[in-house]
Protein backbone atom coordinates (compact mmCIF):
# COMPACT_ATOMS: atom_id res chain seq x y z
CA UNK A 1 0.00 0.00 0.00
CA UNK A 2 1.30 3.35 -0.69
CA UNK A 3 1.32 5.49 2.37
CA UNK A 4 1.34 9.16 2.93
CA UNK A 5 2.54 10.32 6.64
CA UNK A 6 0.41 13.35 8.06
CA UNK A 7 1.69 14.80 10.92
CA UNK A 8 -1.22 16.75 13.68
CA UNK A 9 -1.68 18.29 16.60
CA UNK A 10 -4.68 17.97 18.84
CA UNK A 11 -6.09 19.50 21.61
CA UNK A 12 -5.30 17.47 24.93
CA UNK A 13 -9.35 17.43 26.07
CA UNK A 14 -10.26 16.32 22.96
CA UNK A 15 -8.03 13.05 23.03
CA UNK A 16 -9.87 12.93 27.09
CA UNK A 17 -13.27 13.31 25.66
CA UNK A 18 -13.24 10.59 23.21
CA UNK A 19 -11.20 8.27 26.15
CA UNK A 20 -7.84 7.57 24.19
CA UNK A 21 -5.04 7.53 25.58
CA UNK A 22 -1.83 9.49 24.08
CA UNK A 23 0.01 6.19 23.65
CA UNK A 24 -2.38 4.38 21.83
CA UNK A 25 -3.69 7.98 19.76
CA UNK A 26 -2.80 7.00 16.07
CA UNK A 27 -3.88 3.82 16.54
CA UNK A 28 -7.00 4.90 17.60
CA UNK A 29 -7.99 7.42 15.26
CA UNK A 30 -7.07 5.54 12.62
CA UNK A 31 -9.80 3.04 13.47
CA UNK A 32 -12.07 5.86 14.29
CA UNK A 33 -11.46 7.24 10.55
CA UNK A 34 -11.62 3.67 8.75
CA UNK A 35 -15.39 3.26 10.97
CA UNK A 36 -15.94 7.11 9.31
CA UNK A 37 -15.01 6.30 5.70
CA UNK A 38 -16.59 3.26 5.19
CA UNK A 39 -19.60 4.85 7.53
CA UNK A 40 -19.91 6.83 4.75
CA UNK A 41 -19.16 4.49 1.85
CA UNK A 42 -16.25 6.17 0.73
CA UNK A 43 -13.41 3.22 1.32
CA UNK A 44 -14.15 -0.69 0.94
CA UNK A 45 -14.67 -2.82 3.94
CA UNK A 46 -11.31 -4.58 2.90
CA UNK A 47 -9.43 -0.52 3.09
CA UNK A 48 -11.71 0.04 6.20
CA UNK A 49 -9.82 -3.33 7.99
CA UNK A 50 -6.33 -2.30 6.25
CA UNK A 51 -6.83 1.00 7.59
CA UNK A 52 -8.29 0.29 10.98
CA UNK A 53 -5.22 -2.40 11.18
CA UNK A 54 -7.71 -4.81 12.37
CA UNK A 55 -8.45 -8.60 10.92
CA UNK A 56 -12.19 -8.61 8.89
CA UNK A 57 -13.79 -10.43 11.89
CA UNK A 58 -12.43 -7.90 14.46
CA UNK A 59 -13.68 -4.91 12.60
CA UNK A 60 -17.02 -6.60 11.76
CA UNK A 61 -17.65 -6.79 15.52
CA UNK A 62 -16.10 -3.12 16.29
CA UNK A 63 -18.97 -1.80 13.76
CA UNK A 64 -21.65 -4.00 15.44
CA UNK A 65 -20.43 -2.79 18.83
CA UNK A 66 -21.24 0.90 17.66
CA UNK A 67 -24.34 -0.06 15.51
CA UNK A 68 -23.38 0.46 11.83
CA UNK A 69 -24.35 -2.21 9.32
CA UNK A 70 -22.69 -3.55 6.61
CA UNK A 71 -24.11 -2.01 3.83
CA UNK A 72 -24.41 -5.45 2.57
CA UNK A 73 -27.20 -4.71 -0.30
CA UNK A 74 -29.08 -6.54 -3.08
CA UNK A 75 -26.20 -5.45 -5.90
CA UNK A 76 -23.44 -6.85 -3.35
CA UNK A 77 -25.45 -9.93 -3.31
CA UNK A 78 -25.89 -10.72 -6.38
CA UNK A 79 -22.26 -9.79 -7.38
CA UNK A 80 -20.84 -12.51 -4.91
CA UNK A 81 -23.48 -15.04 -5.98
CA UNK A 82 -22.54 -14.54 -9.64
CA UNK A 83 -18.66 -14.91 -8.10
CA UNK A 84 -19.67 -18.27 -6.41
CA UNK A 85 -21.19 -19.52 -9.63
CA UNK A 86 -18.04 -18.67 -12.00
CA UNK A 87 -16.27 -20.53 -9.31
CA UNK A 88 -17.98 -23.56 -10.44
CA UNK A 89 -18.09 -25.28 -6.67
Amino acid sequence: MDTVTVNMELPRDVLLAADISTVGASAEIMKFLAIQMFKERLISFGKATELAGMDKLTFMELLGRKGISLNYDVDDYEEDLNTLRSLDL
